[in-house]
């Protein structure tokens, strides 16, 4: 039996909510970055760089950094716990996937607030 210790939240409930939720993120910011793109067909590394130094930008870019997080972690923990029947392996797959998420994740935020 699978038990709810290594999963994201703390029901099933929780994690239906947080995966769509995440979704919506992912797809406002999607949606954005594209018309951006396409309304600014001339854009150059200075008006990039313009865009990404407003704060809001930063915010809402590091929302959907958790929000890819959260998403790939919920996302991938269910296909480990339904495919992955050894327990040592599971635990080891989901180990290697929750340092890879963490790096990445620490790596976006040193990228969008670094100096």
């Amino acid at each position: 039996m699978v038990t709810n210790i290594t999963s994201f939240g703390r029901s099933g409930l929780s994690d239906w909510l947080m995966q769509r939720v995440s979704a919506v993120v992912l797809a406002l910011y999607t949606v954005f970055m594209v018309a951006y793109l396409l309304f600014n067909p001339d854009l150059d590394y200075y008006a990039w760089t313009a865009l990404f130094d407003q704060t809001w930008m930063r915010i809402f870019s590091l929302l959907a950094f958790i929000s890819v997080a959260a998403h790939a972690w919920i996302g991938l923990w269910t296909v480990t716990t339904d495919y992955l029947k050894s327990t040592f392996v599971r635990v080891g797959a989901q180990s290697l996937i929750i340092l890879a998420i963490f790096v990445y994740l620490v790596w976006g935020i040193q990228i969008l607030w670094g100096a």
